[in-house]
């Protein structure tokens, strides 16, 4: 996985202030912060909400409201699972029991060494291959325990 930035004031000033003239600017700086940092640094709120002329409540919103934005630094390695009925059908519950028991951490927690960090998402598109997964990014499909340990070991 491609490494973030470590959290600066002033590269996030310089994010805000790239994105602030959009509409609806937000969503697009709320991303573009986390595809730099991997996260919303606490920091950043205030930030935004005196950019944008926004409440910190309001920003703290939009931040927790939506699940694809992370409070904290993710793992080395993010691995979301699908959650979507057709994921649920095809044995994703079994899928994430078994992830969750063999790294020894539950939905949005990072393993103990910082390598995996462990999200739901609820639905990749991927339902014809069913369960899937997202391992930084690369979509994993006919997944089985097996294959999902080797794909977490090739990754560690």
């Amino acid at each position: 996985m491609a490494g973030f930035e470590p959290w600066s004031r002033e590269r996030g000033a310089e994010i805000i202030a790239r994105e602030a003239g959009r509409d609806g600017a937000t969503l697009p700086i709320l991303h573009a912060l986390q595809a730099a940092f991997g996260y919303i640094h606490a920091d950043a709120v205030p930030m935004i909400a005196d950019v944008l002329n926004l409440t910190r409540a309001e920003v703290h919103g939009v931040v927790s409201f939506y699940h694809d934005f992370r409070r904290t630094p993710p793992g080395r390695h993010v691995l979301r699972l699908c959650r979507a009925e057709a994921c649920q059908s095809l044995g994703a519950d079994a899928l994430a029991a078994h992830v969750h028991k063999r790294l020894g951490v539950g939905w949005h927690e990072t393993t103990g060494d910082g390598a995996v960090t462990v999200e739901p998402v609820f639905c990749l598109g991927l339902c014809a291959v069913g369960p899937s997964a997202l391992l930084d990014g690369a979509p994993l499909g006919r997944l089985d325990a097996a294959r999902i340990d080797s794909e977490l070991e090739r990754a560690r």
